[in-house]
């Protein structure tokens, strides 16, 4: 006898076909990439020709390693040498880095830059309870320091040369001192020097150090007036020669060193009176 075989009925579900993975995440991804290239070049279009060198010299030389150019002078492009039209532009990086330190509103009304015919001239003055240098002494404060360990940092990265003077008020040492304000002036420029050659500014790159005591004061009018003891750091110019590749420092700046040979005054440094 026959036997009817059971009727077998597939069904099959209508949809997808399956799972696609994750390719769309791929896909995104570049589009998003795209996207922010494009917005950077766009910002690169409008931005100033300094910020375009950095940037094209930072994708040349990330390690920041090759010729100095850019707002931070690390980067690629021409040597940044500072000559009478951009003596300002170090004004202002150096003013940003001071800023950055942490006593800067102490210390901001001893501190005053100036362009002049020199090149720029950075002062750094005491107050009447001494700001950078202990009073009466050579021996530089914390915050003298720090002061000049940031600008050895920045003026380090330059090819330009810097002097060193050192001045005081018109208070005497007592008659009896073998020690007296031309030494002190002296002997504080000394040490503005080894600290910042011990920091950032290359040993051939000073060419001046000067005491001047009482004889080029701040306020004539009040000799005896604190700010008048300072210490000036002159970053000089640099004129190019068209006929010459090099440069030179501006006329009048020859390489030259001033300094009293005496001894530090923490060693004999008797009071003023």
């Amino acid at each position: 006898m026959d036997k009817t075989r059971p009727i077998i009925i597939v069904k099959k579900k209508g949809g997808h076909g399956g799972h696609h993975g994750g390719a769309w995440k791929v896909a995104y991804a570049d589009f998003v990439t795209a996207m922010m290239a494009l917005f950077i070049v766009l910002w690169l279009l409008n931005a100033s020709k300094q910020v375009q060198e950095a940037v094209g010299g930072y994708f040349r030389d990330p390690a920041g390693t090759a010729k100095k150019v850019g707002s931070n002078m690390m980067g690629s492009g021409e040597n940044f040498t500072l000559t009478t039209d951009n003596m300002p532009k170090l004004k202002d990086e150096l003013q940003i880095a001071i800023k950055q330190m942490a006593d800067f509103e102490k210390l901001k009304s001893h501190i005053e830059m100036t362009v002049t015919a020199e090149g720029l001239r950075i002062e750094l003055s005491e107050s009447s309870s001494g700001i950078f240098f202990d009073n009466g002494s050579a021996r530089l404060n914390a915050d003298g320091s720090r002061m000049l360990i940031t600008l050895a940092q920045e003026l380090g990265k330059l090819p330009n040369k810097v002097s060193i003077e050192g001045h005081t008020d018109s208070k005497p040492y007592a008659p009896s001192a073998t020690y007296s304000n031309w030494e002190l002036s002296s002997d504080r420029a000394n040490s503005a020097r080894r600290i910042m050659q011990a920091n950032g500014i290359r040993p051939d790159q000073v060419t001046q150090v000067r005491g001047f005591a009482d004889q080029h004061l701040r306020k004539p009018q009040d000799p005896l007036d604190p700010s008048n003891r300072r210490i000036s750091l002159i970053v000089q110019y640099i004129i190019k020669n068209e006929d010459d590749e090099g440069a030179k420092p501006v006329a009048g700046n020859e390489p030259k060193t001033e300094s009293h040979n005496s001894p530090t005054p923490h060693e004999q440094s008797p009071s003023k009176k």
